[in-house]
């Protein structure tokens, strides 16, 4: 199966063993529940679907490789405890808390979520000393004498021997103690991940080009050759702060993540020509419809890598403020909430001073650091939310200093301040948001005058619509042009999904 097919079927194990009946008790038992096993080659994903599933279903994640565990941390250390039994004095051993399970407890009390995943990775390379206890582990959910607590799920993951020689073959004993995964590598499921994360345009045009390349791992004459979706993944990033920086994206940059000699020859050379074609289409020009006939013309004689190429650069640029404005819009709304509630706690005011508002303020941003740290430390949420936290209490912290500097320390006064600034952040929401609209608009109408309803506007409309962002978008604000081709290509059987998926912004 692929890794998407395989996050459905962890996610699906997670909801059914934290099920429970009418008395509170477990519907699957706990030495029932029987931990996922992820097999499969390194760099597919496998960490990651974990991150996302514990972001999606809002419990703790807490992640473990096991390849440095040694029986004593995994189970403890022993002491000697005096016992007494039927009159009879005895010292017998007993063990520590496990790290493992300690681990877990530390997060419920720093993160204030009570159910989560322990996720535990390469499974199949534990010690030699440690492989007996992990039976009773996966079948009990106990380390020596202490087991995991209620409402948490035991998740794991390893690779086949042929890519670690570390690995442990399991026995039958042990296999049948574990619901099995398989996963492969799959480039369009990968796609539509990668599409979502905003990876670079130039990573996800190459390898529509040539999907092969998305992941090999073979024996050369020159050693070891290896291309993973996480390697892609982190240069990615890494392209990013470079182009940020000024520093050249080259091909030993690119040979320290893409580790296939041709393939990291082939993508440089790609990246340089991607680069060219953005300076030559003039993309910005086309989405702002100045577009000019020898723009058009080049596009029509363009062969198929080009076309791809140019439908990539331009999809990259308008991808780019969607999701600035989608996450802006969403941030508005967060923060219309805490207004509201502001608003009420000032108008219970009966006396103030100068400090009144500035504390009920500070108070306001700080409960939203402390939900933001609890969030982090359990790995459960998305880099969006981070942001659309950080920014909410950066425009609180703002108003503090607006109202400081003006001087204003009325209540009403100054919350009359507060949603002026929150106004005026809407109304310039709201013109970008236009702008897009206009842009998204002139892209459509150059796709069709130039390739028709050929396979370029299918790329186009299907881009659009597996993007959280973009598909956010027009459910929001519509597209007429969007809506033609999607219902020519039938991307959708019920176009009204995306426009139920979020409701006009009411401020």
């Amino acid at each position: 199966m692929n890794i998407q097919e395989a996050k459905e079927q962890i996610e699906r194990a997670v909801k059914i063993y934290l099920m429970k009946d009418s008395h509170g008790n477990y519907r699957i038992p706990i030495e029932r529940q029987r931990p996922v096993f992820l097999l499969g080659a390194p760099g597919i994903g496998k960490t990651a679907i974990m991150e996302q599933i514990s972001q999606e279903l809002d419990i703790a994640l807490v992640s473990y490789s096991m390849t440095h565990h040694t029986r004593q941390s995994a189970l403890g250390l022993p002491f000697i405890r005096h016992r007494e039994y039927q009159g009879a004095e005895f010292d017998v051993s007993e063990y520590t808390m496990s790290e493992i399970i300690a681990s877990v407890y530390e997060m419920m009390e720093k993160s204030g979520k009570k159910e989560g995943i322990l996720f535990l990775d390469e499974i199949n390379c534990v010690s030699e000393t440690l492989a007996p206890s992990m039976l009773q582990f996966l079948q009990y959910k106990t380390f020596g004498k202490h087991r995991i607590p209620d409402g948490w799920v035991v998740a794991t993951a390893g690779n086949p021997p042929q890519f670690n020689r570390s690995v442990r073959e399991f026995d039958v004993v042990t296999m049948d103690r574990l619901k099995v995964l398989e996963v492969e590598a799959d480039y369009d499921t990968w796609r539509r991940y990668a599409v979502n994360r905003g990876l670079h345009g130039s990573i996800i045009t190459y390898l529509d080009i040539k999907k092969s390349d998305f992941y090999q791992i073979e024996n050369t004459v020159d050693g070891k050759s290896y291309v993973t979706a996480r390697g892609w993944e982190d240069l990615s990033e890494t392209m990013y702060l470079y182009e940020e920086n000024g520093f050249p994206v080259d091909e030993t940059l690119i040979g320290q993540y893409i580790r296939s000699r041709r393939i990291a020859r082939e993508f440089a050379a790609y990246y340089d020509l991607y680069q060219k074609y953005k300076q030559d289409y003039r993309v910005q020009k086309i989405l702002s419809g100045e577009d000019d006939g020898e723009v058009r013309s080049r596009a029509k004689k363009a062969g198929f890598d080009e076309r791809i190429s140019l439908i990539g650069l331009l999809l990259d640029a308008i991808q780019g403020e969607i999701r600035e404005n989608v996450e802006r819009e969403d941030m508005l709304r967060k923060l219309l909430l805490t207004l509201k509630n502001l608003k009420i706690r000032l108008g219970e005011v009966a006396q103030w001073d100068e400090q009144t508002v500035l504390n009920i303020l500070r108070s306001d941003w700080e409960s939203l650091q402390q939900m933001l740290s609890r969030e982090d430390e359990a790995n459960a949420i998305r880099p969006a939310e981070r942001r659309e936290y950080q920014q909410v209490i950066d425009i609180l912290q703002a108003d503090a200093k607006e109202i400081r500097l003006a001087g204003v320390y009325r209540p009403q006064d100054a919350f009359a301040l507060i949603k002026e600034r929150f106004d005026r952040e809407v109304g310039e929401m709201k013109s970008h948001r236009e702008q897009i609209g206009g842009k998204l608009s002139n892209l459509f109408r150059f796709v069709e005058k130039v390739f028709g309803a050929g396979n370029e506007m299918l790329v186009l409309v299907t881009d659009l619509t597996v993007n959280t962002n973009s598909a956010k978008f027009i459910g929001r604000c519509g597209c007429r042009e969007y809506e033609k081709y999607n219902k020519k290509f039938q991307i959708y059987e019920r176009q009204q999904e995306i426009a139920d998926a979020v409701e006009k912004l009411q401020i």
